[in-house]
C-alpha cells in the first residue's frame, strides 16, 4: 500500500512540473499585449526635461507645460501631459530615468528638453550626444514618437565648445530623422523682461513664448499619433 502511494504521488508531482514547465515557457498573452505599438496610450505626452519645463521660479499653472494643456484644450486636442521634468536633470539623469517612465505611461509622444545642464557644467558634447541619442532610440524601441528641444549655451564658456553644444540637436535630429525644435529660447534670452534675475531661466512672461517656440514641431505630431 505504501508503494502503491509513493508511485502516485511522484506520478502528480512529475505531471505539476510538467504543467508548470509549459506555463512558464509559454507566452503571457498580457505581457505580448502590454508591449509595443498596441500598448501605447494614444492620448499620452511625456515631457522628459530640466527646470525650463518644470516651471522653476515660476507659478507651475504659469508654466508653459501648464500652458500646453490649455492650449491642447483649446484646440480639441484630448490629450494627457505627463511632466516628469526635475530642475537640475541632465541627459544621464534622465537617460536612467526614462525606461520605467516609457513602461509606466507608455507615451506616443516624448519630448526631450534636457542637455542645458550638462552644457552649464562643462560636460563632454560627445557624452551628451550619446545620452540624447540612447533616449531617442529608447523612446522608439517603446514604439513611441521624440520629439528634441534643441538648446544653447552662453558663449563665455568659449566659441569652440558652444557651437560644438548647439551643433548637438540638429545633427541628433538629422541622423534619427526626429522632429526638432531648433533654440528652445529663441526670442527670449535676450529680451528684457524675458529672463529671471539669474540669467538663465525663462521669467513668467516668457512661459508662453517658450510654448509658441515648440508648438510647430509638436502640433504636427499630435495629428499623425
Amino acid at each position: 500500500m505504501d508503494t502503491v502511494f509513493f508511485r502516485l504521488r511522484s506520478i502528480i508531482f512529475l505531471v505539476m512540473v510538467v504543467i508548470a514547465g509549459t506555463l512558464q515557457a509559454s507566452p503571457n498573452p498580457i505581457n505580448q499585449s502590454t508591449t509595443g505599438q498596441n500598448a501605447l496610450n494614444p492620448n499620452t505626452l511625456l515631457i522628459m526635461g530640466d527646470s525650463l519645463s518644470a516651471a522653476y521660479g515660476v507659478q507651475t499653472e504659469n508654466g508653459w507645460v501648464s500652458l500646453l494643456r490649455n492650449r491642447l484644450e483649446d484646440n480639441g486636442h484630448d490629450w494627457t501631459v505627463v511632466n516628469a521634468s526635475i530642475s537640475g536633470e541632465t541627459t544621464d539623469g534622465g537617460l536612467r530615468r526614462l525606461p520605467d517612465l516609457l513602461s509606466r505611461h507608455a507615451p506616443a509622444i516624448v519630448i526631450i528638453e534636457l542637455g542645458g545642464n550638462d552644457g552649464l557644467r562643462g560636460f563632454q558634447p560627445s557624452v551628451i550626444e550619446q545620452n540624447l541619442a540612447q533616449m531617442i532610440e529608447l523612446t522608439r524601441d517603446a514604439g513611441a514618437r521624440p520629439l528634441l528641444v534643441g538648446m544653447q549655451i552662453p558663449p563665455n564658456y568659449g566659441p569652440r565648445y558652444t557651437s560644438m553644444f548647439a551643433a548637438i540637436y540638429p545633427k541628433l535630429a538629422d541622423s534619427h530623422n526626429t522632429g526638432l525644435v531648433p533654440f528652445f529660447l529663441d526670442g527670449i534670452y535676450n529680451q528684457n523682461g524675458m529672463m529671471q534675475e539669474d540669467g538663465i531661466h525663462p521669467s513668467s512672461q516668457a512661459q508662453q513664448k517658450l510654448l509658441d517656440n515648440l508648438w510647430p514641431a509638436l502640433e504636427p505630431m499630435l495629428s499623425d499619433s
